[in-house]
């Protein structure tokens, strides 16, 4: 799979792509990641990539020429892309539903933004679809990028090495994830549930169930109204509301 990311700050996401899954699915080549310096598609000896708004205001406005011909420039070396996703608290929200419709493409383009945002231009004439990781305002788009590319790379046969622990993760069918523990069985006085410890499998997955959707119930319950739900777990789920 492969993904080209657009921006000012391409150290900062470099950084970011040195450690961790993402990081040993590209050393493996199972992710293609480039990242793509946005001045180096400037024409003006200052590289300039932002400019003064029309009709007033604060801050600078990304210009679209340069983001134009980055996106240009990656379809001739590149390919055309799947999608070109711009970054924008104004885009759809970002979640594993999200994360699972691109990891099913096979080339995705991220453009991050930066000082009061792009040029409308970008969104009407460049980007396929606006994405926003949530609501609150960060200095730029790199971070959020980071995320995306993680959240999908996860998802991408080869980039983690256990796939079962990829489907029981947090969200993966719409509820949250049972809770984990390790040696010692004890711990400042708060010992393991004995169920993990009886070797019965089936009494363990049951548990686990059970503690997912009551975690879910009591924390995300909105969650639950696109949950998908085995015939057991939808019994468990209404012993527990008719408990509470």
């Amino acid at each position: 799979m492969k993904f080209d990311i657009v921006t000012i700050f391409p150290r900062m996401v470099e950084a970011g792509l040195t450690e961790g899954v993402v990081s040993r699915a590209v050393a493996a080549g199972v992710l293609d990641v480039r990242v793509h310096d946005l001045r180096d598609y400037t024409s003006d000896r200052h590289r300039s990539v932002d400019d003064m708004p029309y009709g007033g205001g604060p801050g600078m406005v990304m210009k679209p020429e340069p983001l134009a011909k980055a996106v240009t420039a990656i379809r001739e070396q590149r390919g055309a892309p799947a999608e070109v996703v711009l970054l924008s608290p104004q885009g759809r929200l970002f979640t594993q539903a999200e994360a699972v419709r691109l990891s099913g493409l096979e080339h995705i383009v991220i453009l991050c933004g930066r000082y009061e945002g792009m040029d409308e231009r970008v969104r009407e004439l460049v980007a396929t679809e606006e994405l926003s990781i949530g609501d609150y305002v960060l200095s730029g788009g790199e971070l959020a990028a980071l995320v995306i590319l993680d959240a999908v790379s996860r998802l991408v046969p080869g980039v983690v090495g256990d796939a079962a622990s990829v489907e029981a993760d947090s969200f993966s069918r719409g509820l949250l994830d049972y809770p984990h523990y390790t040696r010692p069985a004890e711990f400042a006085g708060h010992k393991v549930p004995e169920v993990l410890l009886s070797g019965h499998h089936a009494e363990v997955r049951r548990w686990r169930k059970r503690v997912a959707l009551r975690r879910t119930l009591e924390r995300r319950p909105d969650l639950l109204a696109t949950a998908t739900l085995d015939e057991e777990e939808r019994e468990l789920l209404d012993e527990l509301k008719k408990s509470s």
